[in-house]
């Protein structure tokens, strides 16, 4: 269970060298929730968005509370209960009404603007000052992510877009609230995904109950399809996804997600025969370039690409 380490390193930097690595390892996140399309359209029983999201969210809350026998305390009780509403529970509810209103990937492309709500919400938390590289690159990566997911005729819907506006909201705020907060001393990674899971997936149950109720009975695929949600899209990849957020620049890691819409797009192409034209792989090449590029400095940039100065006499 390396991946649920529950060390705590909050407020501790990677050198330079590790940057890149630690991105590498934070990318894995978002890069599987790009699965999560395929397998909700593929294997889960339709009609039921919210209790695919408590399943996906509480039984693997609750599994790392078992697992780090932690739980919030003091201010820690109010903050796990905020921050699991907007990176799971407010997150989760807003992107499926989205996802069912806005046809053609508009959600998605809504989604994309995430880092440039994270870019004035650190300014205004965290004091880090935007910079034109990144807000550039936030505009490509939203440009990139447009040519992907944006195809054929498709109308506007109100309600939609103002969902698909406010998941990158409460997520963009999520995530700079949990920069901003860092973990309690002795806690780690593993122990705050457990919170916010549990939290985020409890304030969805009544909503899910309500709204929905219970799914039918589930065959395999359903059955699966649940428990890789579970699993691998929120018992592991959360805690890195946090652990990320700990250690890497808040405005680059906010990045990231741009990988989920490009990965569902991706495998639609392998699995399900959907198209993929020229101008979506233009959009794939910007939208991971502007992910690669908010992890680096102009500085960088350029001494990587300056030309090796010859000594004299040689």
């Amino acid at each position: 269970m390396a991946l649920v380490s529950n060390r705590s390193d909050a407020g501790s930097a990677p050198p330079n060298g590790g940057i890149l690595a630690g991105t590498a390892l934070t990318a894995i996140a978002p890069a599987s929730w790009g699965t999560t399309y395929l397998v909700t359209t593929e294997f889960l029983p339709p009609g039921h968005p919210l209790v695919s999201a408590v399943i996906r969210a509480l039984p693997a809350g609750l599994l790392l509370l078992a697992i780090t026998r932690q739980l919030p305390h003091g201010t820690w009780m109010w903050r796990s209960l905020l921050l699991g509403t907007l990176n799971i529970g407010a997150f989760f509810a807003l992107l499926f009404v989205a996802a069912y209103r806005l046809p053609g990937g508009v959600a998605a492309t809504l989604l994309a603007a995430q880092p440039l709500l994270v870019v004035a919400l650190a300014f205004l938390l965290l004091g880090e000052r935007p910079t034109r590289w990144r807000l550039g690159w936030g505009l490509a990566g939203v440009a990139g992510v447009g040519l992907i997911v944006l195809r054929g005729q498709f109308s506007f819907d109100l309600w939609g877009i103002l969902a698909g506006i406010a998941s990158a909201g409460v997520m963009a705020g999520g995530v700079v609230l949990t920069k901003r907060w860092g973990r309690p001393e002795g806690v780690g990674a593993a122990t705050l995904a457990g919170w916010q899971l549990t939290a985020g997936g409890l304030v969805l149950v009544p909503f899910a109950l309500v709204f929905e109720g219970l799914p039918p009975g589930l065959d395999l695929g359903a059955i699966g399809g649940y428990a890789w949600l579970t699993v691998v899209g929120a018992l592991l990849t959360y805690p890195i996804w946090f652990r990320g957020i700990g250690r890497l620049p808040v405005v680059a890691v906010s990045f990231l997600p741009l990988l989920s819409p490009a990965v569902a797009t991706l495998l639609g192409w392998l699995f399900l025969g959907e198209s993929l034209t020229p101008l979506q792989g233009a959009g794939f090449a910007l939208a991971l370039t502007a992910i690669a590029a908010a992890q680096l400095t102009p500085d960088f940039v350029r001494t990587l690409f300056r030309a090796p100065t010859t000594p004299k006499g040689e």
